[in-house]
């Protein structure tokens, strides 16, 4: 039996239909591991949707979603740590319209919360860890403030070599230009899918790249050579 791929997708932000584009392109088998990198949901049109797609994509194969700071978000809401309204400037409210228009926070079923507060803060493998916004590098993975951490974009701070050795993988900082960040230690594949970007997908151990518009167009690359 060959052995399962481990691909990477960057941040989804509601776009329901790059999601299903994406992931008809991919044909994940029960082998396979998908690491979500957080920031699925806000911002685009169809959160609702993409919750319901990662929801049976469970039953597809080894999903393994990180929580992004735009959940993180949600999650605090509902919990009442922070104002809803600090939420729905930053997306909550076209979340909220996924549901129904003019819905409240309770309109959002169980089942996503519930969803949405089992998501990890990272991932590894043997060569890579998977995380959603930034990392220290002389901590390690298990000791970072990743709360902090899934807020600081690479336009403010970018970190050198993790002192594991391992490539990062994250996403959050988005590219406007819809291309992948390679720095040869770490590689950032938000590429502003909701802002008329892609939706990428990415094979570490390949270099392979996946990306899918809210458009329904497709295309597929490799890794670019490190900057």
């Amino acid at each position: 039996m060959p052995e399962g791929r481990t691909i990477a997708i960057g941040d989804i932000h509601g776009c329901g239909i790059a999601l299903q584009t994406l992931l008809a392109v991919l044909d994940l088998g029960a082998d396979d591991t998908l690491v979500m990198l957080g920031d699925a949901i806000d911002r685009g049109p169809d959160t609702n949707g993409v919750i319901e797609q990662l929801l049976a994509l469970q039953q597809q194969c080894q999903l393994v979603p990180i929580l992004g700071n735009h959940e993180q978000m949600l999650l605090d809401a509902v919990d009442n740590r922070i104002p809803l309204q600090d939420w729905l400037i930053h997306g909550g409210a076209e979340t909220l319209d996924s549901y129904s228009k003019d819905a409240v926070l309770s309109a959002i079923p169980d089942t996503h919360i519930d969803f949405l507060s089992s998501w990890g803060d990272y991932f590894e493998t043997e060569s890579h860890f998977f995380a959603h916004g930034n990392y220290l590098p002389r901590y390690p993975l298990n000791a970072q403030p990743w709360e902090k951490m899934r807020w600081r974009s690479l336009k403010y701070f970018v970190p050198k070599p993790h002192v594991s050795g391992k490539t990062a993988v994250v996403g959050h900082t988005s590219n406007k230009q819809g291309k992948t960040v390679n720095l040869g230690h770490l590689v950032c594949i938000d590429t502003f899918c909701h802002g008329g970007g892609w939706l990428t997908a990415y094979e570490p151990s390949t270099g392979r790249l996946w990306q899918s518009s809210e458009y329904g167009e497709t295309q597929e690359s490799e890794l670019p050579s490190p900057r």
